[in-house]
């Protein structure tokens, strides 16, 4: 089988988009399910090859530093050099141009097209378009989403309660739940007293860590004004925040009204096989209040490091915080929460008994299996009978 992926973002650009792209194209491989994946090219930025990437030209994005656009005309050009009998089906990963593109081109092909719903955008508009009432950037949000769903013969959901929104939209496309797996290379053990050299932190002090996309919707701004109570009970907690963003410096700027420039430190981007396993491992605790996650893969990357977490559970990451999952789940309020974090600092045999439950809970989630999952949906979905109905 040959699938042709389609994507708005991709390596260079670290977010969750990406590593799920990535994690299924290798374990798809070794289930002879061949991808190939159309992506932006990031002009000016390192891009390793890769077999079966096909780089598109792209434009920047106004006000994201991050994100490209794909140049429609170079994107047609790219996929008029794809033959239809190449390949048994589409898969868009992303709901931008390259949904659009991916549709067009499944209908001309006749080919069955799947769509992974990746971003529970009804959270976001707020953050991006705040001079949109709430209310109104909710319905527009769902409306768009139902209106894209209904061009799939199916949707993959990361996450049983993102399937359950999804379906409260009222869509009645089918909706597989196929989460992101982790790969075995992500229990490799990190280094935590690399991560504290390679950064310049002192020895002797415990980090409380955030690693993700530097953004609005994550919540972070609640984690530093948390953090003002973690530091009245441990003060020797420094707090490290790794990722970038449209939201860094905004919180640069609440760090330092906060009194807290020498206990915050920024991390910036950090290499998923060097020094990101690195900084997990450096993490006293691992800190999480993100409202939007379709799935939250990082918490279980903290988890196959051995790191204690304190969370909130919304959307995506109910599914993932279980429990004797290796965490802490904590409502949305900084009183609960800084207490819980303080525990962890405090407390050695409650830290160990986490880190030890949650090596083995992140096992089960393995890429292979997910893997397995989706070339299964691909079968499903590329029977002639469901293929000739459908790509009229």
């Amino acid at each position: 089988m040959r699938v042709l992926f389609i994507s708005d973002v991709y390596f260079p650009r670290v977010n969750g988009v990406s590593t799920s792209i990535r994690t299924f194209r290798e374990d798809l491989t070794r289930r002879g399910v061949e991808t190939v994946l159309i992506a932006p090219e990031y002009e000016g930025q390192l891009q390793a090859a890769e077999q079966g990437l096909i780089r598109v030209p792209a434009g920047r994005v106004p006000k994201d530093p991050e994100d490209r656009r794909l140049r429609w005309r170079a994107l047609g050009r790219a996929l008029g050099a794809l033959r239809a009998t190449d390949f048994d089906l589409v898969h868009i990963q992303t709901p931008f141009v390259a949904h659009y593109a991916g549709i067009r081109l499944a209908r001309k092909w006749r080919l069955p097209c799947v769509e992974t719903y990746h971003t529970f955008f009804e959270e976001y508009v707020h953050h991006y378009v705040p001079a949109l009432p709430r209310v109104v950037g909710r319905a527009l949000a769902r409306a768009v989403t139902r209106s894209q769903c209904r061009d799939v013969q199916a949707l993959i959901a990361p996450s049983e309660p993102l399937r359950q929104s999804l379906l409260e939209y009222g869509i009645s496309t089918p909706v597989h739940v196929v989460p992101t797996g982790l790969p075995a290379d992500r229990f490799t053990p990190g280094d935590g007293r690399r991560f504290r050299q390679h950064a310049g932190l002192p020895p002797d002090r415990p980090l409380v860590t955030y690693i993700g996309r530097v953004a609005h919707e994550k919540n972070i701004e609640f984690l530093v004004r948390t953090f003002v109570r973690v530091r009245e009970a441990e003060p020797r907690a420094m707090l490290v925040i790794a990722g970038e963003g449209p939201a860094r410096e905004s919180l640069r700027r609440l760090v330092a009204g906060l009194g807290l420039a020498g206990d915050v430190h920024f991390a910036g981007y950090l290499d998923r096989d060097t020094t990101l396993l690195d900084c997990y491992a450096a993490a006293a605790v691992f800190v999480f209040a993100s409202r939007t996650e379709t799935q939250g893969l990082v918490l279980l990357e903290a988890m196959a490091q051995g790191a204690p977490i304190v969370s909130t559970a919304e959307l995506g990451t109910r599914s993932i915080l279980l429990p004797d999952c290796g965490a802490l789940v904590v409502e949305e309020r900084s009183g609960p929460f800084a207490a819980a974090v303080v525990r962890v600092l405090t407390e050695p045999g409650l830290a160990s008994t986490l880190s030890q439950q949650g090596r083995p809970y992140a096992r089960a989630w393995s890429s292979a299996a997910m893997a397995a999952r989706l070339a299964d949906l691909y079968r499903s979905v590329t029977e002639p009978a469901n293929t000739v109905a459908r790509c009229a």
